[in-house]
């Protein structure tokens, strides 16, 4: 007999997000994604300046700001065509970079890893066999004995007084936990000090952008970060070190902490590397421009269908017309007027609330689809590409994980596979900060002081997409400009495609695919089905409520 199991919301995530499931002999057998909130900004931007376009739709999310930038901005330069000077491409990669980072180090402890580690068993262990274990997988200098007793003491104080605060509601003692009390400690020892390291990458951000979040140094044609080793109010030799310091210790933590508390984590839960693939369609876009015209970058993109890591179809630049002419929407199970499909450029957002149908619509997430088949986006894309394209640094993390982990390279298709891949995404993000600084500073010395490229906006009427590699996955913004304003507006976001509800064939979108077949050993306290939606880093936040649940207007404010 099947149990129906309703989790509303998923905490531990950006905004509100519940998913169904029905539970039979242990199993999940069927699965609704259900995203809870309504982004209105798309019909907002209607009619206002292109230029502007970036600073607005960075209101999508309080935490996925830059990435929206970059792609607004991208889509308008893709528009009309314009370069962008190699000084302003470097210092957007490192934004875009460290703001990978931060969102790497956060989603994986304070995020997902309550998922797998037990906190109160913390209280067990031996903080001198905690330090033995963390200073034989790292040389990292916080691994001490005396850092875990302190962390130790201060959670037992914690628990004596009942405050344990976010950590009150945790399925601690749950039959699926299995890391030894040691390893818990170091895990939530290294929770702690990762609050201080992803600040780190904040401030890093913030130091080129303006500030963090809501980065404010975009304009199209490049960036508005003027460069001047000698002038103290612009980018400047001390500037660009202190930025380098801040990075060179978040890619410590990365590689040194972060890193190998994953693998630690992901060698004590290898049955799932099993579990939860779901989707294996999966797509990425080039990322990291290394020329003024968009088709040179550091990393490759790619399609690949059915798992097929061999048959590969590589996407080379943003201009690639296959992704362009097959992204497409489809609304039959989404909050949304009718049950078509349509390109984004063709795209409309107009709201039609139904309560939930399960057979009906159930999601304010519109159903995404790639030559029309549902695809899962994010960092198991990236790294698969990567890998088939041959990066060597890829090929060493995943290489070395697969010997390490006595896994193969089709076991990223998991719950598991999809912490790894943000693991090494992770540990690569904080290579390529520093090497743009380097990229930076190298083409600054030889001469060339230019940051940006000032574009008016021309009379007619032009179509552009803005496609970024986010933490998350393809982000992708599609305008139409007619007569020097917004005529339509989308965004489709990672969080879209993998977050979506069935399309009009019926087929389930990847957080409900990957749901089905996985393990639940108490209904009670679905902890399996968080640790597989988790492993998305799900972001419904990229929303904003402006209806009321009968769908009728709440107010109307008029910015003059």
């Amino acid at each position: 007999m099947s149990t129906r199991i309703t989790l509303d919301p998923i905490t531990r995530i950006e905004g509100h997000l519940r998913i169904d499931v029905e539970a039979n002999g242990g199993k999940v057998t069927n699965a609704w994604s259900s995203a809870q909130m309504w982004r209105g900004i798309e019909v907002i931007l209607k009619g206002r300046e292109p230029q502007d376009a970036w600073s607005f739709v960075q209101r999508f999310c309080g935490v996925c700001t830059t990435v929206h930038a970059i792609s607004s901005i991208r889509a308008v330069e893709h528009a009309l065509d314009v370069e962008v000077p190699l000084n302003a491409q470097y210092i957007r990669n490192i934004m875009i970079a460290q703001h990978s980072v931060q969102d790497h180090i956060v989603h994986f402890y304070h995020l997902s890893a309550l998922d797998w580690v037990d906190i109160v068993s913390a209280l067990q262990a031996d903080p001198k066999k905690t330090a033995s274990i963390a200073q034989s997988i790292s040389d990292w200098p916080g691994n001490s004995e005396k850092e875990f007793k302190a962390v130790q003491d201060k959670l037992k104080a914690f628990v004596a007084g009942g405050k344990l605060g976010i950590f009150a509601s945790g399925y601690w003692g749950h039959p699926a936990m299995r890391l030894s009390p040691e390893v818990n400690l170091m895990a939530v020892t290294h929770y702690l000090k990762a609050l201080d390291y992803q600040r780190k990458a904040s401030q890093a951000t913030a130091i080129l952008g303006g500030k963090n979040p809501h980065i404010q140094n975009l304009v199209v044609g490049g960036v508005a970060t003027a460069i001047n080793m000698e002038n103290i109010a612009t980018l400047n030799v001390e500037r660009l070190a202190y930025l380098r310091s801040l990075m060179e210790e978040t890619r410590d933590f990365v590689q040194k902490v972060y890193y190998p508390d994953l693998l630690a984590v992901a060698g004590a839960y290898k049955d799932w590397f099993k579990y939860g693939a779901g989707v294996t369609n999966y797509m990425a876009v080039p990322e990291f421009p290394e020329d003024t015209k968009n088709t040179k970058f550091t990393l490759p993109g790619g399609v690949i269908m059915g798992g097929n890591v061999g048959g590969i179809k590589m996407v080379k630049d943003h201009r690639d017309d296959y992704l362009i002419k097959n992204i497409k929407e489809n609304v039959t199970h989404a909050w949304y007027e009718g049950n078509g499909t349509l390109h984004p450029w063709d795209g409309e957002t107009k709201p039609n609330y139904t309560d939930f149908q399960e057979n009906g619509k159930y999601s304010w997430c519109k159903a995404p689809t790639l030559d029309g088949k549902p695809v899962q986006v994010g960092p198991p894309a990236q790294i698969l590409a990567a890998y088939a394209a041959g990066n060597p640094k890829v090929k060493k993390l995943v290489d070395g994980a697969v010997s390490t982990l006595g896994i193969s390279l089709n076991d990223i298709h998991s719950t598991m596979g999809r912490l790894f891949a943000r693991g090494a995404r992770a540990h690569l993000m904080a290579d390529i900060a520093l090497d743009n600084l380097d990229k930076l500073i190298a083409n600054v010395a030889s001469g060339d002081k230019a940051y940006a490229n000032p574009t008016e906006i021309p009379k007619g009427e032009y179509r552009g997409v803005g496609f970024h590699e986010a933490p998350r996955g393809t982000l992708s913004h599609w305008i139409v400009i007619k007569n020097k304003k917004i005529e339509n507006y989308q965004a489709v976001v990672p969080s879209t495609w993998n977050a979506a509800p069935k399309n009009d064939k019926g087929e389930h979108g990847p957080y409900e695919a990957s749901l089905i077949g996985n393990p639940i050993a108490d209904s009670s306290r679905p902890l399996e089905v968080l640790r597989t939606i988790h492993s998305f880093d799900p972001c419904i936040a990229c929303a904003v409520h402006t209806i009321d649940p009968e769908g009728k207007e709440i107010t109307k404010v008029k910015v003059l």
